[in-house]
């Protein structure tokens, strides 16, 4: 053992307590005497040293993690702020944006432009989703370098985009704004084809006490209005457009409510046989009485119903309507068991997998005979549809309902298209036959249809009628039927049945 007065049991002591107090490079030194003092001080400099390489290594797992999780915050916050799909600002971000913009109070006030892509729903109907990301993704390239450096361009949602521009005058974001609509008029090329997609752009001017959120809305109001004058424009907020706005946004709750209760109606224009002048069938053309603004046309209230989300609603009505109204018809005697109602429905229509389960429960809820429904799809739907429009296609087929194709002669007239698609009828534009009987040149025309779609196994319905003359022409040239306001007007359910029994004289047709 060791003396209890031996120097070295003090710095023993002295030592340890400074290595308990965390001075790990502290140490006891080593006397000559090498004995078991000496032994236990040089164990305890050991145990220092340990501690040491221990809490060093411990720094650096701390520091090493400490940097992991300030990165993973940093893109925590990237991806907060940021849209995934494009790399653009998010929502958050320009809001973000626009308020720094709108607090700075250097210089002029900001301006945001908000834009909205004018055929990209036809575009992702049509084509299918992964184009769609494809033209978003260039829509966001074309619009970095269309702003200003200083400037913050954000995807909203879906195929909306934003930009906010700090200290700027509305002459100076026109200019840009103008440039936008220049670049995105510019072909978009996809792996099968080259498309172009135009845009709306509204424009809104900060002042002072507004919110960005009032900011946005009054872009917002500015780019329906642009919307409202044709694609491709740029429209400055005015606060005249608030009140259009409101009067748009009772529209769509009247809209709503009229789906629910009453207002909405059915008119039936005759499909005429030519050579007889029977009846054939009728196509179902949907009204709607305002309770204040009298009777709205659809081409006012469709596409309000299309940027609603109301239009397979409408859609629905209108079958469930119109079958129903058949089998009032044929419960009469009022109409044959080979008399039809055609139907229009739209390319949304065909994207909803509940679509063929609507039509198969109306018919199994009325009885009609599925044979005596046709659908009409437009031209562009129908031809450059999606697999998930084939498949509707098909499973309608599969019910035996008849598929027309709409509008024919307006839109792509893809003949090898035309042979593969599983449709009974083509309806002919009217703007194919407005020079019947005045233009030497229009029967050839007609004729040279007819025997394009008669090749490919189907037969046409001539729409537009609106003389005796155009009428002889197409029943000599050997169509088959037609309709138009020669025959008659679009009239109500109950006019039709005295309509039927009457027929349609053929010496009307041709004198």
């Amino acid at each position: 053992m060791f003396a209890d007065d031996d120097p070295r049991v003090s710095q023993l002591l002295e030592g340890i307590v400074r290595l308990a107090s965390g001075d790990l490079n502290s140490r006891i030194e080593v006397s000559p005497a090498r004995d078991e003092l000496d032994a236990i001080i040089m164990g305890t400099n050991l145990l220092a040293e340990d501690l040491q390489i221990i809490y060093e290594e411990l720094e650096q797992r701390v520091e090493v993690r400490t940097k992991l999780l300030h990165e993973a915050h940093l893109e925590m916050q990237k991806m907060a702020m940021e849209d995934p799909l494009t790399g653009l600002a998010n929502r958050a971000a320009l809001l973000t944006a626009l308020e720094s913009a709108r607090s700075d109070g250097v210089g002029e006030a900001p301006v945001i432009l908000l834009l909205d892509l004018d055929a990209f729903k036809s575009i992702n109907d049509t084509q299918g989703h992964t184009a769609g990301d494809q033209v978003l993704i260039t829509v966001a390239e074309r619009l970095r370098g269309a702003v200003r450096a200083s400037d913050v361009v954000a995807r909203l949602g879906g195929d909306e985009f934003a930009i906010v521009m700090p200290a700027t005058g509305a002459d100076q974001a026109a200019i840009v704004g103008q440039r936008i609509l220049a670049a995105l008029k510019e072909p978009i090329e996809l792996p099968d084809q080259s498309i172009r997609c135009g845009a709306s752009i509204g424009l809104s001017v900060g002042d002072a006490g507004q919110g960005p959120e009032e900011m946005l809305m009054q872009a917002d109001v500015a780019m329906y209005a642009s919307k409202a004058e044709g694609q491709n424009r740029l429209h400055v907020f005015e606060p005249g457009l608030l009140l259009i706005r409101r009067l748009r946004t009772q529209l769509v709750d009247d809209l709503r409510s009229a789906l629910k209760g009453e207002g909405l109606v059915l008119n039936y224009q005759p499909v005429v046989e030519l050579a007889t002048g029977r009846v054939e069938g009728v196509e179902a053309l949907i009204r709607w009485n305002h309770p204040t603004r009298g009777r709205i046309m659809p081409d006012e209230f469709i596409p309000l119903a299309e940027e609603a989300g109301l239009i397979s609603e409408l859609g629905r009505w209108v079958l469930t309507t119109a079958v129903e109204q058949l089998r009032r018809w044929v419960d009469d005697d009022a109409v044959d068991s080979t008399f039809s109602v055609r139907v229009n429905i739209s390319a949304t229509d065909l994207q909803s997998l509940r679509f063929i389960e609507d039509v198969r429960e109306v018919l199994k809820e009325t009885g009609v005979r599925p044979e005596q429904v046709v659908l009409e799809l437009t031209e562009v739907a129908i031809v450059k549809g999606n697999e998930l429009d084939r498949y509707s296609l098909a499973g309608l087929r599969g019910l035996g309902v008849g598929i027309e194709i709409d509008d024919f002669g307006t839109g792509y007239s893809s003949i090898s298209y035309l042979r593969r698609l599983p449709v009974d009828r083509v309806k002919v534009d009217r703007s194919l036959i407005v020079g019947l009987g005045t233009d030497p040149s229009q029967p050839a025309l007609v004729a040279a249809v007819l025997q394009l779609v008669r090749a490919c196994g189907l037969e046409a319905v001539w729409e537009g009628v609106e003389t005796a003359e155009q009428a002889e022409h197409l029943r000599n040239l050997g169509c088959l039927s037609a309709q138009g306001y020669f025959f008659s007007k679009p009239l109500p359910a109950e006019d039709i049945p005295g309509l039927v029994k009457a027929a349609f004289p053929v010496r009307n047709v041709g004198t």
